[in-house]
């Protein structure tokens, strides 16, 4: 089945302090969304991507994919206000059938075996949800009351969240709701039962310098 790869990358960089938006911070010379587009075609080499940004940065996109000699196109998509409006829009500029991962741009340690793993589960079932277990300790906050939860029945959600493309763009024809915060939660509004796949315990998401120091050390 044909292999789509939604990469989401539409951040400011407010929380990273950076001068330019989080995407585009250079580790060893190269923007961070390079390295993760790169997890993707190395993943397969035939694979069709779908970039979402703020159009502003639409310009600045196409500098650098010169500077890096991107010789696969990748379709340009206009971000939103969300980031479901964000995504629905990058959905509308991919064809109805195939699978589609849906990956934040700046998550540029994923790692094979999770896109494989997403790949399989989604062609069976029609979505595949990585996450990784809970290695701290969880309580549950109530006012000024908190409690202790049993961390083994909790997940930490990644992406790339990877479906059926005519199961991820029926969900996506609701009205957006305030606890939409990734697809999984979309599809699942949709009637959709979601299917949990192993992710990797690296495949973090760099959004605050801390994360930043942690990916470089695994990139490098």
């Amino acid at each position: 089945m044909k292999k789509f790869a939604l990469i989401v990358a539409g951040g400011v960089g407010q929380r990273m302090g950076a001068e330019v938006p989080k995407q585009f911070i250079r580790i060893a010379g190269k923007p961070i969304l390079i390295w993760t587009i790169e997890r993707f075609t190395a993943f397969d080499k035939d694979i069709n991507i779908a970039l979402v940004l703020p159009e502003s940065q639409f310009d600045y996109w196409r500098e650098i994919a010169l500077e890096f000699n991107l010789n696969k196109d990748i379709v340009l998509a206009k971000g939103g206000e969300t980031r479901f409006q964000s995504v629905k829009s990058g959905l509308n500029h991919i064809p109805d059938e195939g699978i589609v991962f849906i990956h934040d741009g700046v998550r540029p340690l994923v790692s094979a075996e999770t896109l494989d793993n997403c790949y399989r589960m989604a062609f069976e079932k029609g979505n595949a949800l990585p996450v990784a277990p809970v290695v701290e300790s969880l309580r549950q906050v109530d006012g000024d009351q908190s409690k202790h939860v049993d961390r083994s029945r909790y997940r930490l959600v990644q992406t790339p969240q990877t479906f059926k493309i005519s199961i991820i763009k029926q969900a996506y024809q609701q009205d957006e709701l305030p606890f939409f915060t990734d697809d999984a939660s979309v599809c699942e509004a949709n009637g959709v039962p979601i299917h949990l796949v192993d992710g990797n315990a690296e495949n973090l998401k760099i959004t605050r310098p801390t994360d930043l120091v942690v990916a470089k050390a695994l990139l490098m």
